[in-house]
């Protein structure tokens, strides 16, 4: 095809052919291509359904990988759970007459210890089902606790005599159990016990483990634990007692922090992070001494609402009303997560909010052909050209699931690039009009890929460079006049 040549005579440099009567006027070209370009929000809309999609289908995945591994995991304990006797009077009806009479119940007194230390340590590793990767972890927790029975127990309302200190158990809270290896073990004074299975901490009384300890309370008690367990997600601690320390250390070097406490010290590397935490009872707002358990804590990411959080928090209000006790309140917790450096679905789902700038663009550069040069665009090449540009960011979410997002990304922008240059040749009549269309595009896409990784000043630069996009657009088109079949006769130089 051959290139198009400007007469030395005109200062546009792609001339005008003759305009036939029945041409639309340059404010009608302008309305279709708006229309168009607004129908064409259509597929980005679906393209947007695809992605949510795409994005439930690999939850999924993570999700039954963690079925067999262990999901989500809430470490919380060791907790000493005292049973008492109290004394209460109930009223009953009998015959039509209301009788009270003085029962004996039973409940439990929460212990947590006046000081708990551990050091943690999580093992990353990287799990994949079909084209979709999660990260799982087996963590190993080694820790050691003291109790001391309050000489002030009388102030709870609590008699001494009434504890019921044979029938004490030492308990743990998991959340899954189903995460937790070979290896765990309790030692109190030096001996070592039994675990059990069940009657965990944070009101789930199915979840986690507990022993039998002999005490009499009038010593301190020393406990050491080793706990291991998988998990799939957030790794959540639960500090309970007058002074908590923790020293988590892993290998993963992209970790995120969140939940009611950050950690005091903290180093990230590329070959991993040290964090340490330090969280008093002042701190914590909990007492040492609890009639009630706590419920699951409510801990998210980015504002979000927890699931597990609210469904075992209903769990702890309906077992503390059948078993006659008041909770003790929410537990706070730390939560760390292993998370990916990049998140292809959310890259993917910001890149597609810029689409209608990419139409826009092109949809603008089309029309100042039409317009000035006298290309003569028709409205089915509009669409057209939309369509391919809704195509990249198909192209871009289907080839980032298999071989990640920089290189699905110059990929799909490569495929689309050549594929509008090629068909822009034939629509404009020009290989020139075509390379300057390729290099808006090139210029477009690499803008695209800067803002997306820019998030703070994504918006910043994105309007700036629209103003001044409006701003070039405005003055080329100065002199157009809009109502009539073309082009003013005189041309601003």
């Amino acid at each position: 095809m051959s290139e198009a040549t400007s007469p030395p005579s005109t200062p546009s440099p792609w001339p005008s052919p003759p305009r036939s009567k029945g041409e639309r006027s340059a404010g009608m070209k302008l309305v279709i291509a708006v229309l168009i370009a607004v129908a064409l929000m259509v597929p980005l809309l679906m393209v947007y359904g695809l992605l949510w999609d795409r994005q439930q289908q690999a939850e999924t995945a993570q999700a039954s990988i963690g079925q067999g591994w262990g999901g989500q995991q809430t470490i919380a304990g060791p907790v000493l759970v005292i049973p008492y006797r109290v004394t209460e009077q109930q009223t009953v009806t009998e015959n039509g007459k209301d009788v009270t009479r003085t029962v004996e119940t039973i409940r439990n007194l929460y212990l947590s210890p006046q000081a708990n230390k551990a050091d943690v340590v999580i093992k990353p590793e990287k799990r994949r089902k079909a084209i979709y990767e999660t990260v799982v972890y087996e963590s190993k927790i080694s820790g050691s606790a003291d109790f001391v029975l309050p000489a002030d127990i009388a102030r709870y309302g609590i008699a001494r005599e009434a504890l019921l200190l044979e029938r004490a158990e030492l308990r743990l809270g998991i959340s899954d159990a189903r995460g937790l290896v070979d290896g765990n073990s309790v030692t109190v004074n030096g001996t070592p016990l039994p675990l059990k299975p069940g009657k965990g901490l944070l009101s789930t009384a199915n979840s986690g483990a507990f022993a039998f300890v002999d005490w009499t309370g009038a010593t301190p008690m020393k406990v050491d634990y080793r706990i291991g367990v998988r998990g799939l997600g957030d790794f959540r601690l639960v500090p309970r007692g007058v002074d908590t320390r923790w020293t988590v250390k892993s290998s993963w070097p992209n970790p995120s922090f969140g939940g009611d406490f950050l950690p005091v010290t903290r180093s990230v590397t590329g070959s991993g992070f040290t964090a340490t935490y330090a969280v008093s009872s002042l701190a914590l707002g909990q007492d040492q001494l609890l009639t009630g358990d706590l419920s699951a804590p409510q801990v998210s990411y980015g504002g979000g609402r927890d699931a597990y959080a609210e469904t075992a928090a209903a769990e702890a209000v309906a077992a503390a009303d059948s078993a006659g006790e008041t909770s003790g309140g929410v537990a706070k917790a730390v939560a760390i997560s292993l998370i990916q450096p990049v998140d292809l679905y959310s890259q993917v789902d910001r890149s597609i909010k810029y689409g209608f700038l990419f139409i826009g663009f092109t949809f603008v550069a089309f029309l100042m052909f039409d317009i000035i040069a006298g290309a003569r665009v028709a409205a089915a090449e509009y669409l057209l050209t939309g369509v391919a540009l809704v195509l990249f960011f198909v192209l871009l979410l289907a080839f980032a699931e298999v071989i990640g997002f920089l290189f699905a990304y110059l990929l799909a922008a490569g495929a689309i690039i050549g594929l509008l240059a090629a068909y822009s040749a034939a629509v404009l009549k020009s290989w020139k009009r075509a390379r300057f269309l390729a290099a808006m595009l090139i210029g477009l896409y690499a803008l695209l890929y800067v803002l997306l990784n820019l998030e703070a000043y994504s918006l910043l630069i994105g309007s700036v460079l629209m103003f001044f996009a409006l701003a070039g657009v405005m003055y080329m088109t100065r002199n157009i006049d809009w109502g009539g079949a073309g082009k003013k006769d005189e041309v601003a130089a």
